[in-house]
């Protein structure tokens, strides 16, 4: 199964257990977004990222440059509930 597949599968499972009206928000949001012009400064394929230090979940400060030292580097951010 390609990733369009997967993604697609990933959509309809959430709009089967997330609630009508959250995702009513999730998708106003979304469109706020884009129309603010937020996707003209997005970083694209290719790009990359500048460096930085964030708190993991223990509190302490970690680097990017530090966690690319060690290999290959995925960043995920996790918005919470909306």
């Amino acid at each position: 199964m390609g990733l369009s597949e997967q993604l697609e599968r990933i959509r309809e499972g959430a709009a089967e257990r997330i609630p009508a009206d959250s995702i009513a928000v999730m998708h106003r949001v979304t469109e706020e977004l884009r129309t603010s012009g937020i996707m003209d400064r997005v970083l694209r394929v290719g790009d990359r990222m500048p460096a930085f230090h964030l708190e993991n979940t223990r509190g302490e400060t970690v680097s990017s440059a530090d966690l690319l030292a060690k290999g290959p580097l995925v960043v995920s951010f996790f918005r919470g509930k909306w």
